[in-house]
């Protein structure tokens, strides 16, 4: 896995425009149709993630505009937040989810869980914001994640999708959280736009 470091581009015309017909060539390749904004690094200094939010918002911008993607989704852990933040203060209407890490946040009950989510959900749109979970990973871990989804919806939050880290992990469960996702999502009350 690689570690994404963002730097502050010289000239953010030229990055954007880089950036732009290298994703475009390979969502072309690949038959894409949308992007993760997943970077976790980042220089020291305010200017670092102004560059940041203004390169990354106008190339999804410019990806949207050209009808290369449809979806573009930003996944920011709390050592990234005001980067992400400062993203989607001015760019906001072309992201379409917030995958904001959650298991990184070494929470353990639902009661926790549903505190950070309301936390987040104060910084990004709520309607937007997708919980999140890592298979046999870091933070709440088992049935427990279920407990906070529905703890999240008795709370009016709204579960409109969720994220869950990874397939690979997964695949040794016979994707055990996808499914009983799937099935939380299925029988929510929940429309996912409240």
């Amino acid at each position: 896995m690689t570690v994404l470091r963002w730097y502050n581009a010289l000239n953010p015309s030229t990055w954007i425009s880089n950036a732009f017909s290298s994703l475009r060539s390979l969502i072309n390749k690949y038959h894409l149709d949308g992007i993760d904004i997943d970077y976790e690094k980042f220089p020291k200094g305010n200017s670092s993630t102004t560059t940041f939010a203004y390169c990354m918002g106008e190339l999804i911008t410019l990806l949207k505009n050209q009808s290369v993607i449809a979806e573009a989704t930003v996944a920011p852990y709390y050592n990234t937040t005001q980067a992400y933040m400062e993203l989607y203060r001015g760019y906001g209407e072309v992201i379409n989810y917030v995958n904001y890490q959650f298991y990184t946040d070494k929470l353990r009950t639902p009661r926790e869980y549903l505190q950070a989510f309301e936390f987040r959900a104060s910084q990004f749109d709520r309607k937007k914001l997708l919980p999140s979970y890592e298979v046999n990973g870091r933070g709440i871990q088992g049935d427990a994640f279920f407990t906070a989804l529905e703890l999240l919806e008795e709370n009016g939050l709204g579960v409109s999708g969720v994220m869950i880290f990874s397939a690979d992990a997964s695949a040794s469960n016979g994707y055990y959280y996808e499914q009983k996702t799937q099935e939380f999502l299925l029988n929510s009350n929940s429309t996912g736009n409240m």
